[in-house]
This record gives C-alpha cells, sequence and structure tokens, in this order.
C-alpha cells in the first residue's frame, strides 16, 4: 500500500513538473511573439522615427533688428529653411560666401528657403546697408541696434551646441519644425549648401 503511494506520489510529481516546464516555454513563446510585433509595430516605428528627431537640437529663438529698425524674431521663420549665417562686412571668407548666397536666395526662396545673415560688429545698419546694396544682397540682414544684441545671440548659439562660434562665417540650416541640422564653420560653396538644403525644402 506504501509502495503504491508513494509511486503515485512519484508519478503525480513528474506530471506536475512536466506541466509547470511546459507553461514556461509556452509563455515564453507568446512574449518573443509579442515583443517581435511590437518592433515591427506602426507605433514603435513611429517612437524610433521620434527619437531621430530628438537627436536634433531645437535652434533657440531669437529677436534682432533688420536694417530698417524692424524687429525680427526666428520663430516668425518657423514653416521655412533658414540658413542661418554669422558673419561680418570686415571679414574676407564671409564676402567669398555673398555670391553664392545671392543665387540660393534667387533660386529656392519660393521653395521655402530664407537666407538670414547676423552681421557682426561691422557698424552702424545704414554702413552695411551700403556695403548690402553695393553686393548687391537679397537676403534678410539683422544687426545690433541697441548694444551687442549679435553676441548675445552667438553666445547663445554656443551654448546650446556645445560648441563655441569662436569664427565667422558660421553658419546653421534649421528645418522647418526648427530644428538644427547642420553647422558649418567656414565657407562653402552654392553646391554644397544646396545638396545639404535639398532634403528639407
Amino acid at each position: 500500500m506504501i509502495k503504491t503511494i508513494n509511486k503515485y506520489y512519484r508519478r503525480s510529481n513528474f506530471i506536475r513538473s512536466r506541466i509547470f516546464i511546459l507553461s514556461i516555454l509556452i509563455c515564453s513563446i507568446g512574449c518573443e511573439n509579442s515583443t517581435a510585433q511590437n518592433k515591427n509595430s506602426p507605433s514603435s516605428a513611429s517612437a524610433k522615427a521620434q527619437k531621430k528627431k530628438d537627436d536634433a537640437l531645437v535652434a533657440p529663438d531669437f529677436t534682432l533688428a533688420d536694417l530698417d529698425g524692424n524687429w525680427v524674431s526666428l520663430n516668425q521663420l518657423k514653416g521655412k529653411v533658414v540658413l542661418l549665417n554669422f558673419w561680418g562686412t570686415w571679414c574676407g571668407p564671409c564676402r567669398r560666401e555673398i555670391p553664392d548666397f545671392i543665387e540660393l536666395s534667387k533660386k529656392y526662396k519660393k521653395d521655402g528657403l530664407e537666407i538670414v545673415g547676423v552681421t557682426l560688429t561691422s557698424g552702424s545698419p545704414d554702413k552695411i546697408r551700403g556695403f548690402a546694396d553695393n553686393w548687391g544682397i537679397n537676403y534678410t540682414l539683422l544687426t545690433d541696434i541697441e548694444g551687442n544684441e549679435t553676441q548675445m545671440v552667438t553666445s547663445l548659439y554656443s551654448q546650446v551646441t556645445g560648441q563655441r562660434i569662436t569664427g565667422i562665417p558660421t553658419t546653421f540650416i534649421i528645418d522647418r519644425e526648427g530644428y538644427i541640422r547642420q553647422r558649418y564653420v567656414g565657407p562653402r560653396s552654392e553646391e554644397v549648401f544646396y545638396k545639404d538644403l535639398k532634403p528639407y525644402l
């Protein structure tokens, strides 16, 4: 009788352990399938896209005066692709870029390109206007009218990007949603700018 009972318990324990192992296997397979489905689900793809977007820095807003004394903020240009150029009338490499910016503005302003030159330590708005007229500049120039506003903007962009603006020209591509997509130090050609601008136009 005792042998029979022991035999029964051994068999019962064996069956229970088999059922337990089988349950774990089923649960594990189910979880793997669920994870695989989540990886390929639209919501997961959207999360990946969001993460990629989050890798880009938001361009800090600022407000500066144009040569007519009108205040212009970066936020007013949201919805356009902005080529933000820190430059000076006295800077040789900056002058080299001007014809390329003029051509880019002529060709792509209709597609939503807005070129903005933040003009550093270049004198009064009238002096900058004389320079701009001589060169045929056809895009927006912003400058100081109250003090050192432009220096505050360069400081702001240095802090946000973690890279100091120590030399000019320094140029940023900002997409239609206000994200910084490219940064250049030193002059570039129309072809280089257009190649990097094209995906956002």
